[in-house]
């Protein structure tokens, strides 16, 4: 039986084109900055985002950290909302590593921090009683406010209020390219606003390791410094990298495909009794969030068992909520195999 996982992008493998540029890829020693293939990797995506470099990195984790502690100092602050995957899912690495304080604003159901808000969060200067307001951190697409794409707009309205305050800008875009399919916006526009944006190659791009991190030349100079503190060098890796050019030349076109088949699981499911949407009204890129009635028996983890029973893989998010994300290895006969697995079992 074959098993349909939407627990997340992440789960996603290399194309066989990927598998084959990996084995043929041309290698160096990236510590040196001689690594062909890793050197070409960030040349392309600084030029997709409209920035001056590139730097490559094993997760996106890592890259966001690299950006923080790029840009702050210890006892530093920077502004954030509370949904962010930095302050939720990153281990507290930015304060745990680089005594960075995080100032967690309330996401709204849209994604966005009222503009209000983060020009309030900004710490007066002069006074020592305060940490010092250094950088404002955007997510985009928005993965705990249900994968809603920000728009350019609001990027804008944030990046005048973080100008007009010297905070720097850093956008965790880690589903940047699904933003834009999304709106129907470059990748570069959404980028232009942020002083450094990290985006992954390993979600929707299927790409199996990595993320790179973009910015201005002597942002990267800092940032390769910072990856080297933190453990992040490798050697040969233009194996890895390899993957990552295919997935910028192949992978980010099509994930239009992707959100047509997350909005038709979601309409599917909807007509599920005992399922509702949760977090959005509609279905804008690849995730669907939904939330079992009051009156279902059953657990989110009882559900996902009995799910598994049918090759169905999904991931429990709440104590009545799930999370289902559509990626390239999702057909559209596996969006109508889950929808009937769901009726099934409710």
């Amino acid at each position: 039986m074959k098993t349909i996982d939407l627990r997340s992008d992440t789960v996603t493998k290399p194309t066989p084109s990927m598998r084959k540029a990996m084995a043929e890829a041309e290698v160096g020693d990236d510590v040196y900055g001689e690594d062909p293939t890793i050197n070409r990797l960030q040349d392309m995506s600084a030029e997709r985002l409209g920035k001056e470099a590139g730097l490559f990195v094993a997760s996106g984790t890592m890259g966001n950290l690299v950006a923080v502690l790029a840009h702050c100092n210890r006892g530093d602050e920077v502004i954030m909302g509370d949904k962010a995957h930095t302050f939720l899912f990153e281990g507290g690495g930015v304060s745990a590593l680089g005594g960075v304080s995080m100032h967690t604003l309330p996401n709204q159901a849209d994604g966005t921090i009222p503009l209000d808000a983060i020009q309030g969060a900004v710490r007066a200067k002069g006074n020592p009683h305060f940490p010092l307001s250094r950088l404002v951190i955007l997510e985009n697409t928005h993965n705990r406010c249900g994968g809603v794409p920000i728009t350019l707009e609001y990027e804008q309205q944030v990046s005048q209020i973080a100008r007009q305050n010297d905070l720097a800008m850093h956008l965790d875009g880690a589903r940047l390219f699904n933003a834009s399919a999304a709106l129907g916006v470059s990748a570069a526009e959404l980028a232009a606003p942020f002083d450094s944006v990290t985006f992954c190659l390993s979600k929707g791009l299927c790409a199996p390791v990595g993320s790179v991190v973009c910015g201005s030349n002597e942002f990267i100079q800092k940032a390769l410094r910072v990856r080297k503190q933190v453990g992040g060098g490798m050697r040969q890796a233009g194996i890895l990298a390899a993957a990552g050019i295919v997935a910028l030349q192949e992978m980010t076109e099509r994930l239009s495909e992707d959100h047509t088949r997350a909005h038709h699981l979601a309409q599917g499911l909807q007509q599920i009794k005992g399922l509702q949407l949760y977090l959005q009204p509609s279905i804008m890129t690849n995730m669907v969030f939904i939330a079992l009635d009051e009156d279902v028996p059953w657990t989110p983890n009882q559900v996902v068992e009995r799910l598994g029973e049918y090759g169905v893989k999904v991931g429990a998010t709440g104590p009545r909520h799930f999370r289902l994300v559509t990626h390239y290895w999702i057909t559209d006969e596996d969006i109508d195999h889950t929808i009937e697995a769901f009726k099934k079992v409710l």
